[in-house]
């Protein structure tokens, strides 16, 4: 906001990324008028790192898929209200799986009269149902309004890029055209990698190499997409039904980048399980997911409807 109004009122405005300004471990002291005056140092010599402002309707529609998020981290909690009090109730589920078609039933049933429920039990499992049934209704609304908002000009060329990949449907399309808006501003993928944390940690000497865990560091939202989207690269490669409808009328070259991606990941990921845990073998699929996502978007004209000047 405030940098809108000071380049509205014609002053030359940059932000500064606080995490990446150049600090002194020794300096212990906290006082305006220094830090003023380092940070016009760092400033002018350049070791300052400028920040991307969103424009007011980028803003607004990546507003609407991190709405999508929030309801989906409500829908999960209301998940586990519902089946832990069923649990302390001692009705336990063990005919398959949670949320399928037979559990909708059996749900429906346990709401009921003549369930075995008592009545106050009935009307707190009642209340939790409504109240699920509410979030999941919301959830599929803004669904609809997300793959609207995939069809607009600026939004639709990269959208559906992405959507050729295997594991990247509409919505994680949506997060990551909306969170990144122009891939073009990080010179090669490592970039990418380094600004959605998913480069090692590094404690190296000499001779000695150590890497740690990702650095996690930048963008939670294309993080957490991108994961999502890494778990379908354990199974062998396979173009299904809705992955080719994503597909069709897609550049040959974008296609033929998502099925290199689908049998490069897969082998990666097999690679890595072997000697690794799963949720610690599927972290290394997205770096190098994000190197095929950014070949394929590089020659993408910005639009000037929703992309600002790229200062970083």
């Amino acid at each position: 906001m405030l940098h809108r109004l000071l380049t509205g009122w014609g002053y030359a405005c940059d932000v500064i990324a606080p995490s990446l300004i150049p600090t002194k471990p020794g300096h212990q002291r906290k006082h305006d008028r220094h830090d003023a005056t380092q940070l016009a140092h760092y400033y002018r010599s350049g070791d300052l790192t400028p920040i991307r402002i969103p424009t007011e309707a980028e803003e607004r529609v990546r507003d609407i898929v991190r709405c999508r998020e929030t309801l989906q981290r409500e829908l999960l909690k209301s998940r586990h209200d519902l089946l832990t009090f069923l649990a302390r109730r001692g009705f336990v589920y063990r005919e398959g799986t949670h949320w399928a078609q037979p559990h909708r039933r059996w749900r429906t049933a346990l709401a009921r009269d003549d369930s075995p429920l008592t009545p106050e039990d009935r009307f707190v499992f009642r209340e939790y149902l409504a109240l699920f049934e509410y979030k999941l209704q919301r959830r599929d609304a803004l669904d609809r309004e997300i793959e609207q908002l995939a069809l607009r000009p600026a939004l639709h060329a990269a959208a559906g890029r992405l959507k050729c990949f295997r594991g990247v449907s509409t919505h994680v399309a949506m997060v990551l055209a909306t969170e990144l808006v122009d891939w073009r501003r990080f010179a090669t993928p490592r970039q990418l990698a380094a600004y959605l944390g998913f480069v090692p940690r590094e404690d190296s000497s000499g001779e000695r190499e150590r890497k740690g865990a990702i650095t996690k560091a930048g963008n939670a939202h294309c993080r957490h997409a991108l994961i999502q989207a890494a778990w379908s690269y354990r199974y062998p490669p396979k173009v299904a039904a809705h992955l080719k409808q994503r597909q069709d009328g897609q550049p040959a070259s974008v296609i033929a980048h998502a099925w290199k991606a689908q049998q490069r990941l897969h082998t990666r990921y097999v690679h890595l399980s072997y000697r690794k845990q799963p949720q610690v073998a599927v972290v290394a699929v997205p770096r190098e997911l994000i190197g095929f996502l950014w070949a394929v978007l590089q020659d993408l004209p910005a639009d000037p409807t929703m992309a600002a000047p790229v200062t970083a």
